[in-house]
């Protein structure tokens, strides 16, 4: 029943997040805070899952500026977690999200990077986008090194698309760590626990060159890995 109560809700809040999405991005669209307050409303789909979500956020990249935010991907529950971290910060998506009904629109509209991968056969082309998107509209990109959700196999090995566009941009590389989670989330269970994302100092990319750029994010990864065990270790688990 539980549950039942959980996915009707749930339902009801995506309904209102796509109408209230769409005011405001026709409002403002394509403004580089609206994917920051459309996360911070579906953040509220925590509070119905049961789970409290503790958020660390350094002091120093609240004034950061531009950067390339790197964190571990888990589930699809990530936009619920992750998406509200820091202003100014969006995605990247292929060009083709733009065609889904209600969220494609608002997925463009709230101002998320979209790639012709058409016209981009290379991964140097789609780096090249994103680089000028970032210097042309002052924004932050949120990217996921792994390329894939990780499904609760801890943190899967690093591609280096992430580190390349730090570089590329010259812009710090933020490194953030969300606790294991998957598989904690029972719909049917009123507390599903804590989750905590920690945001690890910024890094700065012109220390690296494309040639160490492999070496770099077996380091970045290395850290992320052992920040990702301490918080595994102190957050609290369903009873």
């Amino acid at each position: 029943m539980l549950k039942v109560l959980r996915i009707i809700t749930l339902i009801v809040l995506l309904l209102v997040w796509f109408v209230i999405g769409m005011l405001v991005c026709l409002a403002r669209p394509r403004h580089k805070n609206n994917v920051y307050y459309l996360s911070r409303m579906l953040n509220w789909a925590c509070w119905v899952l049961g789970v409290k979500v503790n958020r660390i956020v350094r002091d120093e990249c609240r004034t950061l500026g531009s950067a390339v935010y790197v964190a571990n991907h888990q589930t699809n529950y990530d936009i619920m977690v992750l998406g509200c971290v820091m202003p100014g910060t969006v995605s990247m998506g292929k060009q083709s999200l733009a065609w889904i009904p209600l969220f494609g629109q608002v997925y463009y509209l709230s101002g998320n990077i979209l790639i012709d991968r058409a016209r981009s056969s290379k991964a140097a082309d789609t780096i090249r986008q994103v680089v000028a998107k970032i210097k042309q509209r002052g924004i932050s990109i949120w990217m996921f090194p792994e390329g894939t959700r990780s499904k609760g196999r801890g943190l899967i090995p690093f591609k280096t698309g992430a580190f390349h566009t730090a570089i590329a941009a010259k812009v710090p590389l933020v490194p953030i760590v969300c606790s294991s989670y998957a598989g904690q989330i029972d719909l049917n269970r009123w507390d599903n626990g804590e989750i905590i994302v920690e945001m690890l100092p910024p890094v700065d990319s012109q220390q690296w060159t494309r040639a160490t750029v492999k070496d770099c994010s077996n380091t970045i990864r290395a850290l992320m890995e052992s920040k990702l065990a301490e918080l595994d270790a102190k957050v609290k688990k369903p009873q």
